[in-house]
């Protein structure tokens, strides 16, 4: 059971009234005695007088703690009270321009309610002591601003959705076929039998758009790709999308707008957030208000081409270099449409226009943050599937229920699936996908 300091244990177990940080840098509670509690993010005394600086959810705060304005034994207790350690404050808010958010909190109590053991993260530690220390570094400002933006991207997707009439539809997990690739599968005992972790919703929202004609989902994705790259998770979440009746114009479309949604959603919550990771918010807006064009394969190969001075061979899918040179010549991001057909999945149909490509899209954005989007018209060709899936090793009988959807009121319909960690990363700038997500999991790391 948790000690609290035998003096000041009724102020724990009281209806206090508690303001958060953010009430205070926002001007709404100056010039008043306020209850305050959280951790405390750095300390240091000198005397007579102890500067913490306490955290909550909403940011930061200076509290000065002096000798003679609380009780000897609360003084000795922030003195001795290190980085983490939980409390509970009292004391006078007043304008400080020298402090952090300009304001400052002079205390008149102080409770601690658990002293902290010295704190194993320190400045100037490795990335991957950090990845180590996972469930202690998630409580660092940079990662607690990635988060409340990463919380706001997702209720953006579903407020989206939600408003233009979609319904939402979950997919199991555990899935008997393979979507994506048969060589980036994770294979799970299923009782005595084997199954796989889901690459993607998709093949059982082909289902439901027969019923439910509009339909999105947000769930865990799982890709065994052995990539070491800082853009490669083995365990993402994906914002996907299908629709009856729509097509790759009408898909790309509602992609560009769901990106744009999401943008200024963000910028209407998460000011403060962007700011704290350094982000330029005016470059965000200027793209939320743009509108992305679109561009098939080949014009990005004349591109890559003619102002990159890279021959890429035709046929060949885009490397995450020649998706890099092509947004050098862009300021938003850029749809890219028909793609290769023989490189593409085998659910993907051919262009009538251009029977050589396939019709699909990738969403690449600005900055060196590659594809955030990808997605499809579907095909309702059953030969043409089964020949395709024969070529990569599949099992057609596996694939039997699929093949039903066209054979009982097939229409033409479409979607796509949006890498939300993808996007979390270029909102806020990250250097690795990694800290897009609260707990990584890649080739190399499974724990903590």
């Amino acid at each position: 059971m948790l000690q609290l300091h035998p003096v000041v244990s009724d102020f724990i177990m009281s209806k206090t009234s508690w303001v958060r940080i953010e009430e205070i840098l926002d001007g709404k509670k100056t010039e008043n005695i306020v209850n305050l509690r959280g951790w405390i993010y750095r300390t240091r005394s000198s005397g007579n007088i102890v500067f913490a600086v306490i955290r909550d959810a909403t940011g930061i705060l200076q509290a000065t703690v002096k000798k003679g304005n609380l009780s000897d034994e609360e003084f000795e207790d922030a003195k001795k009270a290190l980085v983490e350690s939980s409390i509970e404050l009292k004391g006078d808010v007043k304008e400080d321009k020298r402090a952090p958010g300009g304001y400052e909190l002079r205390v008149t109590r102080f409770n601690v309610v658990q002293f902290a053991e010295p704190f194993p993260i320190v400045e100037d530690q490795s990335p991957e002591f950090l990845l180590d220390q996972r469930h202690l570094w998630i409580r660092s400002q940079k990662l607690t601003s990635v988060l409340k933006i990463r919380s706001t991207v997702v209720g953006a997707i579903h407020k989206f959705f939600r408003e233009r009439g979609y319904f939402e539809f979950d997919a199991p997990v555990l899935q008997p076929n393979q979507c994506e690739g048969g060589s980036t599968l994770f294979e799970v005992k299923y009782y005595d039998k084997k199954t796989y972790l889901a690459q993607t919703w998709q093949l059982y929202a082909e289902a439901a758009v027969f019923s439910l004609e509009k339909i999105y989902n947000m769930g865990p994705t799982f890709r065994a790709e052995k990539s070491k790259t800082s853009r490669h998770l083995s365990e993402f979440w994906m914002a996907e999308m299908e629709a009856a009746w729509m097509d790759l114009y009408d898909i790309t479309e509602v992609a560009k707008d769901e990106v744009k949604f999401i943008l200024n959603e963000v910028l209407k919550n998460n000011k403060n957030d962007l700011g704290v990771l350094g982000r330029d918010i005016k470059k965000l807006q200027h793209i939320a208000d743009s509108k992305f064009p679109t561009i098939t394969y080949t014009k990005a190969l004349e591109i890559l081409n003619e102002k990159e001075n890279m021959n890429v061979e035709w046929g060949k899918d885009l490397r995450t270099i020649e998706e890099n040179k092509l947004l050098n010549h862009f300021d938003t991001p850029v749809v890219v449409t028909n793609y290769p057909l023989e490189v593409m999945a085998f659910y993907k149909p051919k262009d009538p226009k251009d029977p050589k490509t396939a019709l699909c899209f990738d969403m690449i954005a600005p900055e060196e943050y590659g594809e955030i989007v990808g997605g499809s018209q579907r095909s309702i060709d059953i030969e043409y599937m089964k020949r395709r899936l024969k070529e990569t090793g599949e099992s057609i009988e596996n694939y039997e229920w699929y093949f039903d959807l066209r054979k009982y009121g097939s229409v033409p319909h479409s979607g796509y699936g949006l890498g939300v960690e993808r996007l979390v990363s270029w909102i806020c700038s990250l250097d690795n996908i990694k800290d897009a997500i609260p707990f990584p999991r890649t080739m190399l790391r499974f724990r903590p």
